[in-house]
């Protein structure tokens, strides 16, 4: 599609590095409300917590025990988090010596994306959308539907704490965990993984999201009159969600792909840059999406527009012709005894016919100059 750049488009991984897929979304019809979170396990917000050495997982280790028992191995403790609330998110963040404020910020969500340095600890927070199937676009229609991932990283621990129903991350993991080489290089490797994760998503909903600005763009220029400005304007306003998720997100991976971080190795650093790449790619997608979709909503008024001109000049030159025989008829309807032709034999057909006259006159120079 002209303007926009479609999801073959984007380039390759490192050598060595599957590709990390995101996981098989069930589609919600639109207008569906979202259940109701339900906690997975005894320990309520906690979704998995694993202790990895030298890119292996250890042994099952209890939650209040893995960063210690990360330490004392030389590894790193990888505890996953499912919209907890603030007393859960506050005693974690106490064992693990998270910052108050980014303890605040996983709590409440409504982030943008971000990066912030604590000492020795890094807090991201990322945008989560999924696209939501449809059978016909409407104007009411949900098309992206957005979350959030935050990230708390440090030397011996990586806390993902995941807002949404959508972009889970335990097939992430144990995709991960397949990776030795790549979990070797520590915690940094999770957060580069939930990133990739997140954009190759945003990938996949441009696309689908692209699909429908093909549909409506069909139908904008079909020979039917239609009304999609509605159906536009919607439209507009749900790829603007997606673009607040992905157009913010370069600067923090501009950050981890060029600064020197301490809990980031070198190494990771081309991985950060391949997802930046991928986010620049994706934005400009997304943006390109997004004039295209203006041009179609200017097109759609400006025919809007001309088809009532047309209207407004087929009903005038209807009502002209029209005015004629009412003219006409309304002059000899008065009731006077001295009128032109009013006791000639032929002057009622010659009447008529000077109306037929008049009026076929008139149409014709309506239609030559368009206006029929």
């Amino acid at each position: 599609m002209t303007g926009t750049e479609t999801p073959r488009d984007v380039p390759a991984r490192p050598a060595g590095l599957p590709p990390l897929q995101p996981p098989t979304l069930r589609p919600r019809p639109a207008g569906a409300p979202k259940a109701t979170p339900v906690r997975r396990d005894r320990q309520g917000a906690v979704v998995d917590c694993a202790v990895y050495v030298d890119g292996r997982r250890q042994a099952p280790v209890p939650p209040e025990d893995a960063l210690e028992a990360a330490r004392a191995q030389g590894g790193f403790v990888w505890l996953g988090l499912f919209e907890p609330t603030e007393e859960e998110l506050t005693a974690i963040g106490d064992r693990y010596g998270l910052h108050p404020l980014a303890v605040e910020d996983a709590v409440y969500a409504h982030q943008r994306p971000k990066l912030e340095h604590y000492d020795d600890a890094l807090f991201m927070v990322l945008k989560t959308a999924t696209y939501v199937e449809h059978e016909h676009l409407t104007a009411t229609s949900e098309v992206v539907d957005t979350g959030e991932v935050m990230v708390f990283l440090g030397p011996h621990h990586v806390i993902t704490v995941r807002h949404g129903e959508h972009t889970g991350l335990t097939e992430l993991r144990k995709r991960l965990e397949q990776q030795r080489d790549l979990l070797c290089l520590g915690p940094s490797a999770v957060l580069y993984a939930v990133a990739d994760l997140v954009v190759d998503t945003f990938v996949d909903v441009a696309g689908a999201v692209a699909d429908d600005v093909d549909e409506l763009e069909a139908s904008v220029f079909s020979p039917e009159r239609t009304d999609d400005i509605g159906r536009l304007y919607q439209l507009k306003r749900e790829l603007m969600s997606l673009r607040k998720a992905v157009g913010p997100l370069e600067v923090p991976l501009q950050k981890l792909a060029e600064r020197q971080v301490d809990v980031v190795p070198d190494a990771m650093r081309s991985y950060f840059r391949d997802v930046q790449d991928h986010a620049i790619r994706v934005r400009d997608q997304v943006g390109g999406l997004d004039e295209l979709l203006s041009s179609i909503l200017q097109a759609s008024l400006a025919r809007t527009s001309l088809a009532d001109n047309e209207d407004t000049r087929k009903i005038s030159a209807w009502a002209a012709m029209i005015a004629v025989p009412t003219l006409m008829t309304g002059v000899y309807g008065m009731n006077f005894d001295v009128m032109p032709e009013l006791h000639w034999r032929y002057g009622y057909p010659m009447v008529l016919l000077l109306v037929a006259v008049v009026c076929l006159l008139l149409y014709r120079g309506f239609k030559r100059s368009g206006w029929l």
